[in-house]
């Protein structure tokens, strides 16, 4: 559609309306809370902290403004506990002592639970590492966190360097790690067994 010059320039030259000018003031509100927050608050609690100041805005508004000028809360990354160390099982001394050189390949692996969250839950991830070459020797993945998981990166390592008996396998307290079966496979490869006193590695 064509617009003519007049039209043009009295579109331009008019001056913005009421509701546009109480718009962009709140907009200045909104940004300073939320780079005051370090961009976590959400349109709920800016909304909040502006009451307290004594500003007006309703939810849907704020929340509006927000989303059109790309002021997007960051999400916070939620905790998950990966270590029960509350269990029955025998709990090995800590043979490691944090003494992490090594002279050669194979002496002493160290194992952890790690997770990353997915749209379709929590994925959990087993890991073994050479302390010498501070390289992954066995891995697995899980939707579940049990002995499973630690048992197939377990076998993983073991298949996959053959190590001589008398490495040390350390790792924390969890239950995954002092259950039976988790345990009768690293007799069986000669493995001496080490874990992290409490509060330690």
């Amino acid at each position: 559609m064509l617009v003519s010059r007049s039209g043009y320039y009295a579109w331009r030259n008019r001056k913005p309306s009421k509701r546009s000018r109480a718009n962009a003031a709140l907009l200045e509100h909104i940004r300073r809370i939320f780079e005051a927050s370090k961009g976590r608050y959400g349109a709920r609690r800016v909304l909040r902290a502006l009451k307290l100041e004594g500003h007006q805005g309703g939810k849907h508004r704020v929340a509006r403004l927000m989303r059109e000028n790309g002021l997007f809360a960051r999400r916070r990354r939620a905790f998950r506990a990966t270590t029960d160390s509350k269990h029955a099982y025998p709990v090995a001394d800590n043979v490691l002592d944090r003494d992490f050189e090594v002279d050669s390949p194979d002496q002493a692996w160290v194992g952890d639970i790690s997770y990353i969250p997915t749209a379709q839950g929590w994925l959990y991830f087993a890991v073994l590492i050479d302390l010498y070459s501070r390289r992954v020797v066995g891995w697995a993945m899980s939707s579940r966190i049990d002995q499973k998981l630690t048992l197939s990166a377990l076998r993983m390592a073991l298949a996959q360097r053959q190590p001589d008996r008398g490495f040390i396998h350390h790792t924390d307290r969890g239950s995954q790690y002092a259950a039976h079966a988790h345990q009768d496979e690293l007799r069986r490869a000669g493995a001496i067994v080490s874990m992290s006193r409490k509060g330690s590695c």
